[in-house]
């Protein structure tokens, strides 16, 4: 297979003791729950930005809005736009959009008196709340966030950076929270990469795949999974990291290729 490098490689630095330490490559199931993360990743960002387009239509009235949030349920989304209440013991919904038969559509119901929720969308509030708390932000660049539930009841909090140019899609500088069940406690704080690097596609061009280096962890992140479901075109994307080379496809599915001493080796004349 040809692979193009669209930019330079992804180059982070070792931030705790307890990545890279991998001595074998990550498990399908692993690899199946890094795509099944970042697939939700993806449609977390795409429900966003279509409910946020039709709310944004109805000309909120300043003040009832200070955020969303967005949940799945079943194959649908529901995305809430409110605030937390003054105590932090309800999430006051103002609007509530409804994903429709096409995922680029939502129904909006708009609540004149705020609708209290205690339990879901309370809890993912302040979850996000909490951690956009210690989360710093580069001054130069906005920054996008998703609340994604686990199995266990716990959250998953992302920071991403936000894509401002509709040619280039960044990779990085991203960072995953584990919260309690509650939204009120820090778990676990995991940095994805450091760097922020940007992805473009030279015009008139389509490289076969995408590529890029990754030594934080020996396993590739949600977000990378996101990065390619996110960006055009929908290219595959190899992830080399410090031990092993996976392949991630252009539907977020992951497998392991090779590891990366053989990697280098592709190409090479034989001696």
């Amino acid at each position: 297979m040809k692979i193009v490098t669209i930019i330079a490689a992804l180059s982070v630095a070792l931030v705790s003791s307890a990545f890279a330490q991998r001595i074998e490559p990550a498990s399908a199931a692993e690899l199946a729950a890094i795509t099944e993360r970042g697939r939700l990743l993806a449609e977390y960002d795409q429900a966003a930005w279509h409910s946020t387009d039709a709310v944004v239509a109805l000309k909120p009235k300043a003040g009832v809005v200070t955020g969303y949030i967005a949940r799945k349920d079943g194959d649908k989304w529901t995305v809430v736009y409110g605030r937390l209440s003054e105590d932090k013991k309800a999430y006051l919904i103002a609007y509530e959009a409804t994903q429709q038969l096409s995922p680029k559509e939502f129904k909006v119901v708009e609540f004149e008196v705020p609708k209290k929720n205690t339990d879901a969308f309370l809890f993912a509030a302040r979850a996000l709340e909490l951690t956009r708390s210690v989360f710093v932000p580069p001054a130069d660049r906005p920054y996008n966030a998703a609340v994604i539930p686990m199995a266990e009841g716990k959250f998953y909090v992302y920071f991403v950076p936000a894509q401002t140019t509709t040619t280039i899609f960044p990779l990085g500088g991203d960072t995953r929270f584990t919260v309690s069940s509650d939204g009120t406690k820090i778990l676990e704080r995991r940095q994805l990469h450091k760097s922020v690097i940007e992805f473009s596609v030279p015009a008139g061009s389509r490289p076969e795949s995408g590529y890029h280096t990754a030594i934080l962890d020996d396993v590739p992140e949600d977000t990378d999974v996101f990065h390619v479901l996110s960006r055009e075109p929908k290219i595959p994307e190899l992830v080399v990291t410090q031990k092993f080379v996976y392949h991630i496809a252009a539907d977020g599915s992951i497998k392991y290729l090779m590891t990366t001493d053989a990697f280098r080796k592709i190409g090479q004349p034989e001696k």
